[in-house]
């Protein structure tokens, strides 16, 4: 399984735990210098998958090359050219930002002078220069999590993975860490990344591949998932509520499918394949049943109802197949 390409592959990889199967039959691939998403909730197998590419897990069966690596055959030199940061900051308490960093470089075996210029360059990147004095149990939650970071590249690995790192975090320091991530994919860093946020491959990564229970359901761009699995959603608001049973009347024939109705509201909905045309023509099938419209939109499918179409659950439901690894 050669491909000059592809900084990461996967084939078939299985991992089991008893009767609980956390990977069944996983395909992943990662472009050099790009962002790969890899999506699913809770316990759908996104950690046991890295776990597996970072070589702390051994898989059952099939095969995984990390830039040129077997995980399992090349598992000591592969662990030289990666760099993981996983959901929970992986630092030492009782050292400083500056102690933490330059001991994960030597541990890379730097020379002292070298791992000295890399953590003050990494603690000026990461904003992190008047706290690098400080021991890292006085950090927030954001400053730990960026510090985890900066860690897992001291060494300037070229492919690094990042497992839900911004779990936790409030929304200004998930931005900031967006920025950080973007930052390194624009020197040309291949970055994997496991997350339960829709917003969050939508904003970073250049592909997305969804994962539930273990098995890869689909693969492309928002854009191309959002396209191939879930449909538009055709919305009215109609004037009174005694006009809800003939407006979701109408709406059910254009697409033959089941409206949703939400009375409070006054309002139904139904998905739809027909496009933005299908606008003119529910307006006019609704004048012609005497139904008077008070709001009409269509809607796009976001990653959400893409989650939703593939898996049948919405993306915050968790399984529990991540607890078994």
């Amino acid at each position: 399984m050669t491909d000059l390409n592809a900084a990461v592959l996967v084939e078939g990889v299985h991992k089991h735990y008893g009767e609980v199967r956390a990977l069944d039959g996983a395909d992943l691939r990662v472009e050099r210098g790009s962002v790969v998403g890899l999506l699913g909730p809770n316990g759908a197998g996104k950690t046991t998958l890295v776990r597996v590419l970072t070589t702390l897990l051994v898989p059952d069966s099939g095969r995984a090359i990390v830039e040129g690596y077997d995980v399992v055959e090349d598992a000591d030199a592969l662990r030289h050219v990666i760099g993981l940061a996983g959901q929970s900051a992986a630092v030492d308490d009782y050292l400083t930002g500056r102690e933490n960093l330059e001991l994960v470089a030597r541990l890379y075996h730097l020379p002292k002078t070298e791992a000295r210029r890399r953590a003050d360059a990494l603690l000026e990147r990461f904003d992190l220069v008047e706290a690098g004095h400080r021991q890292a149990r006085t950090y927030s939650g954001g400053m730990r999590r960026r510090l985890d970071l900066a860690a897992s590249i001291i060494a300037e690995p070229p492919v690094l993975f990042l497992d839900e790192p911004t779990t936790g975090l409030d929304p200004r320091s998930r931005l900031a860490l967006w920025d950080v991530i973007r930052g390194l994919v624009a020197e040309g860093t291949t970055v994997l990344l496991t997350t339960q946020y829709l917003d969050e491959a939508d904003a970073l990564a250049d592909r997305i591949t969804v994962i539930d229970r273990g098995k890869v359901l689909a693969e492309g761009t928002a854009d191309e998932l959002k396209q191939q699995t879930a449909q538009a959603v055709l919305s009215v608001q109609v004037e009174t509520p005694d006009q809800l049973a003939a407006a979701a009347a109408v709406l059910g024939r254009l697409d033959a499918q089941d409206p949703q109705v939400e009375e409070a509201a006054r309002r139904v909905s139904v998905g739809t394949t027909r496009g933005s045309a299908v606008i003119a023509l529910a307006v006019r099938e609704l004048e012609a049943a005497g139904v008077v419209i008070d709001d009409i939109g269509l809607h796009q499918p976001t990653l959400d109802d893409v989650f939703l179409a593939l898996t049948g659950r919405a993306a915050d439901e968790a399984d529990t197949i991540e607890g078994a690894a």
